[in-house]
């Protein structure tokens, strides 16, 4: 008889974690929690590094348990964690929703479904489906399809019947909705204060739309929404969640985000936010990356002493693992492509996604600034810019700019040569939108290039370029774009 067939309580607390380690081999201890019964391994940027040795990790940790749910976070663009040293091949969710081609997004997910089911995931943590309503968004931006509900949704349809044709679960993230936050949740707690006719209008479309598309999985958000609960987080809260089963009439696995991070944890722990989560209605509790043995324990503890204290039903703990199992079994019935898809659609995005204000000046010989803004925790370090070996940069190199850098320094730096700034969201930034127009009175010929979510002021410069996103794939569009500026040629 399978083990799961009639599990023990161990054995279901086990079932709704979603646990980590570090590094790209399968560690004893974890191969233990697997033959225990854990539920499922999110893969994480540490545990890859290079897509050639993430199917090995992936079928050790298939062949250390049943019913074992490998997951990432893949959502092209700027958050990849399988070419997390090279940048994504595909452009993100904010170029895809400015071509606005269903059918190319499609397309995109279909690519980096092949990609995942030849490297043994089972489930992508994607797309994410926040309406991006508010342009100083720390953490969403260019991960959303887009402003408008209708777009987004009519791209989260594409994106979950694309990954979900090619053998790879969908995870609609991250409900109902992160969009119109000014707080990222890895660090504290956002809170969407607006009516439940906004939430329905707004943050609920594109998640109706995944599910009428047949998402396997849906990821919740550490979001306060005070018209519906103004005590808990959406991830811990009966209430909100209860809109995702009753009023979207979703029946599949829902997959909490994090809960090591500030917006679930904070003041309560993270075993406290994982049975908290799994009573409020998550059935896969995600514990975040990089874990350790203890950390792993200490929240299987705590599952087991709340069903047995009474504040975690076992009913709760049972269906919670059964839909696990369930969505396991349903993609290992699903077919897969022998290998990657031939279709290789990200270039084609990315260079349909370019957006040009007025005509570029002639860039001979331009020195190309990368403004460092910074990143959040769900991008990481992962490279951006142009390529090194592409055709402006031809040998050179980006010169970096950071806060501390001077208007005066720059221009000195840069001598009499044209300048090319690259820069991330600068409206979140006042010390490099200032810069900016510093730099645009010295070089009136400035071009700014916008690679992260476009702010609400004009920026300065001659031109102003547009990418909407800075995946690698990115980077080599907006190479080709830049280098037909050169030697007089005007674009």
């Amino acid at each position: 008889m399978n083990r799961f067939e009639s599990p023990t309580l161990d054995a279901l607390a086990h079932r709704v974690v979603m646990g980590s380690f570090a590094g790209p081999t399968l560690p004893p201890w974890a191969a233990r929690l697997l033959e225990g019964g854990l539920g499922s391994v999110c893969l994480f940027g540490s545990n890859i590094p290079a897509y050639a040795g993430v199917r090995a990790l992936s079928d050790a940790v298939h062949d250390a348990g049943a019913d074992v749910l490998v997951t990432t976070d893949e959502e092209g663009g700027d958050v990849t964690r399988l070419h997390t040293t090279e940048g994504s091949p595909f452009p993100g969710n904010a170029a895809l929703g400015a071509v606005d081609d269903p059918a190319l997004t499609r397309r995109v997910a279909a690519s980096i479904g092949s990609l995942l089911a030849a490297a043994g995931v089972d489930l992508d943590l994607a797309p994410v489906v926040d309406v991006n309503s508010n342009p100083r968004n720390p953490v969403i931006g260019v991960r959303s399809f887009g402003a408008d509900a209708e777009l987004v949704a009519r791209h989260t349809t594409a994106y979950v019947d694309g990954l979900q044709s090619v053998g790879v679960g969908a995870c609609a993230k991250h409900f109902p909705g992160h969009g119109d936050t000014a707080v990222d949740s890895h660090l504290g707690l956002p809170t969407v204060d607006v009516g439940l006719d906004v939430l329905l209008a707004r943050e609920l479309v594109p998640f109706a739309a995944a599910v009428r598309a047949g998402t396997l999985a849906v990821m919740t958000s550490h979001v306060l929404l005070p018209a519906l609960d103004a005590d808990r987080p959406a991830t811990l809260s009966p209430t909100v969640l209860g809109l995702l089963r009753d009023e979207l009439g979703f029946d599949g696995l829902l997959v909490s985000d994090a809960v090591d991070m500030a917006g679930a944890s904070a003041g309560r722990g993270v075993p406290a936010a994982a049975v908290l989560a799994l009573a409020a209605g998550c059935d896969l509790v995600c514990l975040g990356a990089d874990k350790d043995e203890a950390d792993h324990l200490s929240v299987l503890d705590a599952i087991v002493e709340a069903v047995r204290e009474g504040s975690l039903p076992e009913a709760r703990l049972a269906e919670a693992a059964g839909r696990v199992v369930e969505v396991s079994r349903t993609v290992r019935g699903w077919h897969r492509p022998d290998g990657p898809a031939g279709d290789t659609p990200g270039i084609e995005a990315a260079r349909r996604a370019l957006s040009v204000d007025r005509a570029l000046p002639d860039l001979t010989g331009a020195v190309v600034l990368r403004v460092r803004t910074g990143s959040n925790v769900a991008v990481g370090d992962v490279p951006w810019g142009l390529p090194v070996d592409g055709a402006v940069l031809a040998g050179g190199a980006m010169v970096d700019v950071r806060e501390t850098s001077t208007t005066g320094d720059v221009l000195q730096q840069v001598g009499t040569a044209p300048v090319v700034a690259l820069v991330r969201g600068p409206h979140r930034y006042p010390w490099a939108l200032n810069l900016l127009h510093s730099l645009a009175e010295g070089r009136p010929n400035l071009v700014v290039v916008e690679m992260g979510w476009p702010g609400e002021a004009d920026l300065p410069g001659a031109a102003v370029v547009r990418t909407y996103g800075a995946s690698a794939t990115s980077g080599v569009a907006l190479d080709e774009l830049l280098a037909g500026a050169r030697g007089g040629s005007k674009i």
